[in-house]
């Protein structure tokens, strides 16, 4: 599993996974929909994946002496490490904005405010994609885009009643500034890494238990 995850970034990793961490930086926008971001990680594991079906990865990786339920589970741990690195990144970009900006900027009128609480409902959304693209890519692994059509369209109706609701009363104290309200944003925060961890395992074993049925 190791040598797997190993060549999945040596031989699969696409430059846009690299170039679309930088995204966590648009928290500094004021007034955006820093949601979008998380859609741009899904893009990036879209054009990994279909880079690698291009260049022949999935014949060339069951040739290898390697069980065949770790061929997809390397690819979702490589997009996890990635969106790890994502959550991370936005982590420390809004640290930095919440200590440099001033009050009145650090509230999003657009959508969520860049605070713990949009870091557990970033982590949401991310595992909301895995769920929704890695089972229906490894059901039948030469196809990409409408497993990620239909992501993407399950990913952007989260993002849409997010932005709604944030206009509603009872989402205020999720809106404000960081040590403001802590105990509803971290019950936020956790419950959206929870929600992350269970859907991302539940797309590893759909994704699977679909793939060993493959006739590759």
């Amino acid at each position: 599993m190791t040598a797997l995850l190993k060549k999945e970034f040596s031989l699969c990793l696409h430059p846009t996974a690299i170039i679309f961490l930088s995204f966590a930086a648009l928290v500094f926008v004021p007034n955006y929909l820093y949601e979008v971001m998380f859609f741009f990680s899904g893009l990036s594991v879209f054009f990994i994946c279909m880079s690698a079906r291009e260049n022949g990865d999935l014949a060339f990786t069951c040739s290898l002496p390697v069980k065949k339920r770790f061929v997809p589970l390397a690819r979702i741990s490589a997009a996890a490490v990635l969106q790890c690195a994502l959550l991370l990144l936005t982590a420390g970009c809004i640290a930095v904005k919440q200590a440099v900006y001033p009050k009145w900027l650090l509230v999003n009128l657009a959508g969520n405010s860049a605070n713990l609480a949009f870091l557990g409902v970033g982590a949401f959304l991310l595992g909301v994609f895995n769920l929704a693209f890695f089972p229906l890519h490894y059901k039948d692994p030469g196809k990409v885009g409408v497993p990620f059509a239909v992501s993407s369209a399950v990913q952007f109706a989260f993002i849409t009643a997010l932005a709604v609701i944030r206009h509603f009363p009872f989402y205020a104290p999720l809106a404000s500034p960081d040590f403001e309200y802590c105990g509803v944003k971290l019950a936020v925060l956790f419950g959206g890494i929870a929600l992350y961890f269970a859907m991302t395992a539940l797309a590893a074993r759909l994704s699977t238990s679909r793939f060993e049925k493959v006739d590759l």
